[in-house]
């Protein structure tokens, strides 16, 4: 037996549980994982903090959909990245290499992800960020599929996994774009071009 589909929100519903989300995003984006709380969120949006549990379940829920929320924006400037290009070895590199600039750019989002993966290990709320890993995977796996690259899907899968460890190597000691191209293209294969710049 399947549960039954939940009642499509009211517009009005929908638009608070916006607010909300957009409210945690800041704080999360700007004061971390810790900082974002009930009164906090009540404090950066129009809504008061028991309108906020009316909307929502618990904190939790607004995190993880305002980490959702953070992850979706993040991969669609690593997809717009790759659309500007028509090879598709252009366009896996130029995602590639987004994806690595967004975190040197923004070296808090790496401590915020981090932090938040950690939290949910350590709660045992693993569901979210296997959605975040898969959606993630998704991406690189179709960048891979158009090159073409052999075994696609498990390369993409080892290819986060070596991007996730080398944004905290490239907080700690940076390599040059053209070292970890190397390393990456022996990841994902020999059919995989080496970028041009």
């Amino acid at each position: 037996m399947t549960a039954p589909e939940p009642e499509p929100l009211s517009p009005k519903h929908a638009a608070k549980r916006r607010q909300i989300i957009e409210a945690a995003q800041r704080i999360l984006a700007r004061d971390g994982l810790a900082a974002c709380t009930a009164r906090a969120v009540a404090d950066e949006s129009p809504l008061t903090k028991s309108a906020i549990h009316y909307y929502f379940q618990d904190m939790d829920e607004i995190v993880d959909a305002a980490m959702a929320a953070h992850l979706t924006a993040f991969l669609s400037l690593v997809r717009a990245a790759a659309d500007r290009h028509a090879d598709p070895s252009e366009r896996f590199w130029a995602a590639v290499r987004t994806y690595l600039e967004i975190f040197r750019q923004q070296p808090s989002t790496a401590r915020l992800w981090f932090a938040y993966w950690v939290d949910a290990g350590e709660r045992s709320r693993t569901g979210p960020i296997d959605g975040m890993h898969h959606a993630a995977t998704e991406l690189l796996a179709a960048l891979l599929t158009d090159i073409p690259i052999a075994h696609a899907a498990p390369r993409a899968h080892a290819l986060l996994s070596y991007l996730l460890g080398t944004v905290v190597q490239q907080a700690i000691r940076p390599l040059p774009f053209t070292a970890l191209a190397s390393e990456i293209a022996e990841l994902c294969g020999p059919e995989l071009v080496m970028p041009t710049t």
